[in-house]
């Protein structure tokens, strides 16, 4: 099986909102990050594929897996991490394991004992005397001690130390070293992206701008800098979220089109200046 993850043509509705026709897959042995701004839809996309919302249209395969018809199987291979605890706040950590090991058959006790060690978690310790961090690498060790295939994190990093951050990235990366376990993680920290991830799957207010590899992602586009007077109408119809300044402009371009404006200043755009660039169209600093 080569892809982890699939899906095709994802759909749904809310009141004000529509996530339309997601489709990216996932192969086995990568990290893939999700990112788009607020509002875009990445947590719902999330729980579409986690089925805990109702979807209007589309597929979701996890390792093969229909995420609907075949719900126990798929699920018996996903591991999920959220930005906030999901566990009881007064449950200690042995009844953390109590509570999550029945739902899997192949629950290595040991691998659960061993990572708590790792992670410098305490068995008698209550969820709620953890830290954020803590707590995160909690929900990693239970995913871990069932050998989910698929770990899908949203917002993992969000609220954590760089510390705390740089261990997580660190433990993602050891996960997919074997080429038989893959993640999937949202972020607006696209520098974690720029660390670990494989591919992007961008999601802009409800619809797919890009899925697939990073380099290729981030070698579309270029950051081009000029006078007031090179903003000519013919480079301005190929620019995309121009910041006008008193001295002259910056904006991202693609770089299949750079060939026409050799004359400009040019840079390579970062994740972070792709995600910025393609929503403030319109806007201007003077």
């Amino acid at each position: 099986m080569d892809n982890f993850l699939e899906v095709s043509n994802l759909s749904k509705s809310f009141s004000g909102f529509w996530l339309q026709n997601i489709s990216f897959s996932l192969p086995k042995g990568y990290i893939m990050g999700l990112i788009g701004p607020n509002g875009s839809g990445k947590t719902t996309t999330i729980k579409l594929i986690l089925n805990m919302l109702k979807r209007d249209n589309g597929e979701v395969k996890v390792v093969g897996f229909d995420n609907i018809t075949d719900e126990k199987a798929a699920k018996a291979n996903v591991g999920a991490v959220f930005d906030t605890n999901y566990f009881c706040d007064e449950w200690t950590v042995t009844q953390v394991e109590a509570a999550v090991s029945v739902f899997y058959k192949n629950w290595d006790k040991n691998k659960f004992s061993e990572l708590l060690k790792r992670f410098h978690i305490a068995p008698t310790k209550k969820v709620k005397e953890l830290s954020k961090g803590m707590q995160m690498k909690l929900m990693i060790a239970c995913a871990f001690s069932y050998d989910a295939k698929l770990l899908i994190l949203d917002e993992p990093t969000s609220g954590l130390d760089p510390v705390s951050r740089d261990e997580l990235l660190k433990i993602l990366s050891e996960y997919i070293e074997d080429g038989e376990h893959s993640v999937l993680f949202s972020t607006h920290i696209t520098g974690d992206l720029e660390r670990t991830a494989d591919y992007i799957t961008y999601i802009n207010y409800g619809k797919l701008f890009f899925s697939g590899s990073k380099d290729e992602f981030t070698d579309m586009f270029r950051i081009v800098k000029g006078g007031r007077n090179e903003l000519t109408f013919n480079l301005s119809e190929k620019l995309i979220g121009v910041r006008n300044f008193s001295t002259g402009f910056e904006a991202l371009i693609r770089a299949d089109d750079l060939k026409q404006f050799s004359h400009l200043d040019v840079e390579p755009a970062t994740i972070d200046d792709i995600v910025v660039f393609t929503n403030q169209e319109g806007e201007h600093y003077e």
